[in-house]
């Protein structure tokens, strides 16, 4: 982790190309009526989990993951494999650069959240909604990348 534009984010200390896989997403799995109680007591808790199910959440408190930010027009996205969340390249990243993945591939329809955008790509959507929101072109980029999972409602 490493001062970025937005806080603190997740900084590439080697380079890696597109397709690698950069690092699991670690974490404690909890229930969404658990996420839903985070929101009333640390928000902040809340906006950092991960969507891990139809009915699940991965917690990466105290982990890397805590550290993943948004951007409109991310080097990286969430695969789920072998039980497990990992980030994964989707464009050639530097050593130096922030690693970003887009939060929406991890929102289905049925996700009331969203989030004013301050990622500063020149494509920004000003808002973080769920996936449906996002123009066709990039739900089909994102598909044929593999970074929506399956149980994402869209």
């Amino acid at each position: 982790m490493k001062p970025v534009r937005n806080g603190l984010g997740i900084v590439a200390l080697r380079s890696f190309h597109e397709h690698a896989v950069i690092c699991q997403i670690k974490g404690r799995i909890v229930s969404a009526a658990t996420v839903w109680r985070y929101w009333e007591t640390e928000a902040r808790l809340a906006e950092n989990c991960f969507r891990y199910s139809a009915e699940r959440y991965l917690n990466p408190e105290g982990e890397i993951g805590q550290y993943a930010n948004h951007a409109c027009d991310p080097n990286a996205g969430i695969i789920k494999q072998h039980r497990g969340l990992w980030l994964k390249a989707i464009a050639d990243i530097a050593a130096g650069d922030e690693v970003t993945h887009d939060y929406s591939t991890l929102l289905g329809v049925d996700d009331v959240w969203k989030m004013r955008c301050n990622c500063g790509a020149a494509r920004c959507r000003r808002w973080v909604r769920h996936v449906a929101t996002l123009p066709a072109t990039v739900v089909r980029r994102y598909r044929t990348l593999g970074v929506i999972p399956g149980f994402i409602q869209t």
